[in-house]
């Protein structure tokens, strides 16, 4: 059985445990990395912070009562927007519906918000991802994303209109 929960700053430890794991195993999708959310930066106040974004909506799922995927959507830069941000699924859980009601999740999440547009940055190599992404109707925006630690590339921009959630 799938289940998706919100969490709030007192469930840090659970995020934690994905967040590292995340990180561990899929550095090449986030802007993070692992070595920053260790050591000096795996302190429990820094972990309530993230799950304390004014505005934010925490998810997990959980699949027969074990985490595993997380996503957040957060308030956007403009009034009628949100993002999806720190998007992952277990690879033991992956194919099993968990990555799309997630998505779901955070699209009501935001159309309840009265948002109009949900946005999203990707890798531009993380091809699964993208098809994901694509299959929930998001579509490149053709704007610059964040310059990846390469200096080069850069994360790709996709949107969808929420009007129809």
């Amino acid at each position: 059985m799938l289940e998706v929960r919100v969490l709030g700053p007192d469930d840090w430890p659970l995020w934690r445990k994905l967040r590292l794991a995340a990180l561990a195993e899929a550095p090449y999708a986030f802007t993070s990395t692992l070595a920053e959310w260790q050591g000096s930066g795996d302190r429990e106040e820094r972990w309530r912070a993230r799950l304390s974004i004014s505005g934010a909506h925490d998810l997990v799922a959980l699949l027969d009562g074990l985490p595993v995927g997380m996503v957040s959507g957060v308030p956007g830069e403009e009034a009628e927007s949100v993002e999806l941000i720190s998007m992952w699924v277990s690879p033991a859980a992956r194919g099993r519906g968990v990555g799309d009601s997630l998505i779901r999740a955070v699209e009501r999440w935001g159309a309840g918000r009265g948002a109009r547009t949900l946005r999203l940055s990707v890798m531009p190599d993380n091809t699964v991802a993208a098809a994901l992404y694509a299959r929930h109707g998001f579509t490149d925006t053709g704007e610059p994303g964040a310059l990846l630690p390469d200096g080069v590339r850069r994360e790709r921009v996709l949107a969808k209109s929420l009007t129809a959630v």
